[in-house]
This record gives C-alpha cells, sequence and structure tokens, in this order.
C-alpha cells in the first residue's frame, strides 16, 4: 500500500525500523524500510503541531555543469551512475525541468533565494549575493532547522552565517587562479570533486534537529584531468551531440567529462548509505539537481537546453511514491517555495518568485507551471537573453545580437573548442557547428522540442509555427513586466580573449567587485 502525504509514519513504525537497521546492511535496509513505509501510516503531512522527528530533513544535492540527460535515469546508454539511477528508481523523475539561469553563481543565488537572477543582485558570475538577501537556509534554520553547506560555496560571504557550519571546497576548481612562474594557470581543487566533505556534514549534525543539507559538487565543472574514476570510460563509450563535431579530440573530452560525473555518482551513493546507516532516509527529502548545463559550446552559458534544462529526481520515501516520472514543468525558483511547504513552514516569510510544487510530489500527474523563464547574464564574456519555455516549445530573445555565443572561457580553453577553432578555419564545420561563430545572431529564436530536442531548427519566422510564437512572445512580455526585468544600461567588458580563454588582466579582479560596487546599485542599471 502507497503512504500517501497525508498519512505520514509515526513513532511506532520508528521503533520497529530502529530495531530492523541494526541487524540489516544498508540497501536491503532501505528496500526493507520503504516497505514499512508502504504499509503503517496516521498522521498528517505539513501539520504545524506535528512534533520535530515527524518533521522532513532535507537533502539538496547540486551537481556542477551536469547536463540534464548525462545519466541513465534520463537514457543515456553508457554514462555510469548507478546511484543517481537508483536515486530515480526509488523516487520521482522530473522530465521538464528548468534552471533560472545557464551560469554557475547565478543559478545557485537563484536556488538558495528563489528568486529570478535579475530580482538577486547577483546575476552576473562571481557576482556575490548582496547582504540582507533572505534564503531558504535562513528560513530553515528560524523554524528549528540545523543547516549546513557542504562542497562549492560560490555565493559571497553575506549569507554564510545563514548556516549553522559550512564546509567549503577550494574555489580553484571554479575560478582561474593566476598561473605560476610563468605555467598555464589552471582549474584543480585540493578536492577534486567537491563532494569530499559531503558525509562529514551529515556525521557533524546535530541529532535533536531536522537538518537541511546544502550539498554542492565541483563535479564535473572543468578543467579535467585523468583519474576522476576507475575504470575510465573509454572513447568508444561518448555520444557526441549534432552541435559538437565528432573527432577523437571532443571524443577524448566528452570522455573526462563523463568520468567526473561518475564520480560525482559515487559520493550520491555515499551520502544515500549514510541517510540509510543513520536512519533517516525515510523521512528525508532528497532532491538531485545541476546548477547549469554541460560545459561545452553551445550548451552551460546558452539558453538551450544544454545550459538550463536540468535534471531533477526527487526521494521521499515516506510520501513519493517509488519508480514514478511527471512531465510537470517546474522551475529551480520553484525550490524554496517547496521547502518552505513541506516543512509547514510559512511560505509569506521568503519573499520569492517562485511556487511550491510539493502538489506534484503528491501526484505527478498533475501540471504545475505553464511556462518557466530562464535568463542569460555575463559570464566570463557580456550577453543578454531571455527564454521562455512552455515544455514543448520555447522561444529565446536575444539582445545582444552583435555578439557571438561565446562558450564559457573555462570550455574556450578545452579540447573541444580548440578543435573546432581549427575547424572552423579550414571549413569543417556544419551549419549547426557554427553558432557560436555567428555574428549577427538572430534576435529571436523558436524551437520545437518535441520534434527538434537538438534546436538546430529555427521556427521563430515559420508561418506555420506564428501563432506559438505569439503565445509564447506575450508570455515572456507579461513575465518581464511582472518581475521587473530590464535591460542593462551599459555593457559589462569581457574578462577573457574570445578565442584562446586566456584572461585580460586589464580588466580581471579578483576577488570580483560586486554589482553594487561596479555599478552602484544591487538593483536595475
Amino acid at each position: 500500500m502507497y503512504v500517501p502525504f497525508d498519512k505520514p509514519v509515526q513513532g511506532s513504525f520508528e521503533m520497529i525500523s530502529d530495531s530492523v537497521c541494526l541487524r540489516m546492511p544498508g540497501p536491503a535496509w532501505r528496500v526493507l524500510s520503504m516497505l514499512f513505509v508502504m504499509v503503517a501510516a496516521e498522521d498528517a503531512w505539513g501539520d504545524e503541531a506535528a512534533s520535530q522527528s515527524d518533521r522532513p530533513n532535507i537533502v539538496l544535492m547540486i551537481a556542477d555543469d551536469m547536463n540534464w540527460d548525462d545519466c541513465g535515469a534520463y537514457g543515456h546508454p553508457a554514462i555510469r551512475t548507478p546511484h543517481i539511477d537508483q536515486l530515480a528508481s526509488e523516487g520521482l523523475l522530473f522530465r521538464h525541468a528548468y534552471l533560472t539561469t545557464n551560469s554557475c553563481s547565478p543559478s545557485r543565488a537563484s536556488l538558495i533565494t528563489g528568486r529570478y537572477p535579475h530580482n538577486t543582485g547577483a546575476e552576473q558570475l562571481h557576482w556575490p549575493i548582496p547582504s540582507g538577501v533572505s534564503t531558504i537556509a535562513e528560513q530553515l534554520g528560524r523554524v528549528g532547522y540545523y543547516t549546513a553547506a557542504a562542497g562549492k560555496w560560490h555565493m559571497g560571504d553575506a549569507v554564510r552565517d545563514h548556516f549553522d557550519r559550512i564546509y567549503e571546497a577550494s574555489t580553484a576548481g571554479f575560478v582561474l587562479p593566476s598561473g605560476k612562474d610563468g605555467e598555464p594557470a589552471k582549474m584543480v581543487a585540493k578536492q577534486p570533486s567537491g563532494c569530499e566533505d559531503w558525509t562529514r556534514a551529515l556525521d557533524d549534525r546535530k541529532r535533536d534537529q531536522p537538518f537541511f543539507l546544502w550539498l554542492a559538487a565541483l563535479d564535473p565543472h572543468r578543467e579535467y584531468t585523468d583519474g576522476a574514476l576507475e575504470p575510465p570510460h573509454r572513447q568508444s563509450d561518448v555520444i557526441v551531440p549534432p552541435h559538437l563535431p565528432d573527432t577523437p579530440e571532443v571524443r577524448e573530452d566528452l570522455r573526462l567529462y563523463y568520468d567526473e560525473i561518475g564520480r560525482l555518482d559515487s559520493y550520491v551513493g555515499e551520502v544515500m548509505a549514510k541517510l540509510d546507516e543513520q536512519n533517516v532516509a525515510d523521512n528525508t527529502l532528497v532532491l538531485f539537481i545541476s546548477d547549469n548545463g554541460r560545459p561545452f559550446p553551445r550548451d552551460k552559458t546558452t539558453l538551450y537546453d544544454g545550459g538550463i534544462r536540468t535534471p531533477w529526481i526527487v526521494r521521499w520515501p515516506r510520501h513519493v511514491r517509488p519508480g514514478q516520472s511527471t512531465h510537470a514543468l517546474v522551475s529551480a525558483v520553484d525550490i524554496a517555495s517547496t521547502f518552505l511547504e513541506v516543512v509547514g513552514g510559512n511560505a509569506d516569510s521568503l519573499p520569492n518568485d517562485g511556487v511550491s510544487f510539493a502538489s506534484v510530489l503528491k501526484d505527478p500527474t498533475v501540471s504545475h507551471r505553464e511556462f518557466a523563464f530562464a535568463e542569460d547574464h555575463w559570464h566570463d564574456y557580456e550577453d543578454h537573453a531571455r527564454c521562455v519555455v512552455d515544455g514543448r516549445f520555447k522561444l529565446i530573445r536575444n539582445d545582444y545580437v552583435d555578439l557571438p555565443s561565446t562558450p564559457s572561457a573555462d570550455a574556450g580553453r578545452g579540447l573541444t573548442w580548440q578543435e573546432m577553432l581549427r575547424l572552423h578555419k579550414v571549413g569543417g564545420l556544419n551549419e549547426a557547428q557554427q553558432a557560436c561563430f555567428r555574428v549577427p545572431r538572430a534576435k529571436w529564436e523558436l524551437y520545437d522540442l518535441q520534434r527538434d530536442p537538438a534546436e538546430l531548427f529555427n521556427r521563430a519566422d515559420d508561418p506555420a509555427y506564428a501563432s506559438v510564437r505569439s503565445r509564447l512572445g506575450d508570455a515572456l512580455h507579461n513575465w518581464s513586466d511582472q518581475t521587473g526585468d530590464f535591460l542593462p544600461s551599459r555593457r559589462t567588458p569581457d574578462e577573457f580573449d574570445r578565442v584562446t580563454g586566456e584572461p585580460d588582466h586589464s580588466v580581471r579582479k579578483r576577488p570580483r567587485p560586486s554589482k553594487k560596487e561596479m555599478f552602484g546599485t544591487d538593483g536595475a542599471y
């Protein structure tokens, strides 16, 4: 029997489970505990009078630059992700989940505040979240939760005290350091995965409080080196997307990316095993997502699905039926309000732009959003664009059509971009693979994601799609008005060379100044 949201398990089951878990290994205990959950039920979910032990724990795991479908759970036949796949088999997989932006730190700022990037004051890469901004960690702390963050931070200093404890990974894994003795600088962290303290955060937590853990990986962010996974993936495992050339160099680049996903997966498994070991897995809501898409040309820092679509898996045995998927459209801006709802908190305590998707956890067949929206801002290079997606169609508005869609600087120094530069010089790229070089770009792009999942055919001027373009255009316009979106009054200089990816030290400063330091405001400029 499936336990619905309004029937969570009470203390009598907890006593049974505690005695059983002492004798059962982790995986067997997980299966058995799920069976117990399915046959025991009494109380009401979200009841503000519920005891502390009945309130769900929350674990948010965030991959760094992982494409939405680069794991077995979403159909990839070769990338080895057994633990992510198991998470999906024991939970609910979302097929249409979108981030609010295509860039690392702006995405995290949006996630933790529940606001669209242009409302966070941290919409450009490396801009810190301003002081005075509330976060989901702060609000959960106020209602009695122990809060900890482990791994990649990348959100600035103003919200550090919103967590009880932070285990921060080296910034060398995502900020280019200065090269020593004339050697090329490389982004290689002391803790290469960024997940090394994930289980430590669980071990160190206070046992008399429900907990919220923000577990942020560095995997699979560049730069790539051999040895991330044993045995490594092979070049023959690689599936090259059509917007990239299929050459040995590109395959090697993707192979190394696959290995970092595999390493991340092992840490996902360690977290799940630790939750089992501590006998809290059944009442812990685990959400696995990525902060943006694959760090390759025409993926990360774009508004194509390779930049803003995310894996999104929820496991919560007490309330979510295992092995399901949903076509409900969700946005990362909805996560904060959802977490507040499931713990019985006051959703209005966190000013945010999202809408809770808790109803989808109850019933995966219900719809959630009609539209999801995403933004493109400065990330190493200047850019500005917006998009709206309804699950089947996507409309993109490019505001700086005179600038090429240059990949992020770390991708620019990688094997794939260097190979594409070589092929571009000799006319070796097809039309789809030339997208990052094209100037001027189209002002509007419209894609039929069902018929054209690779987003290769722009239908913006196709009369057959005129009504779709009009409907999505109206939605984008209304969203801009309602959320106070704006076009900057001046552009931000590039910090890297658009061809080589090498830093421009006449512009580049570390730590990067905040938005207020650069433009005198945390709002429109």
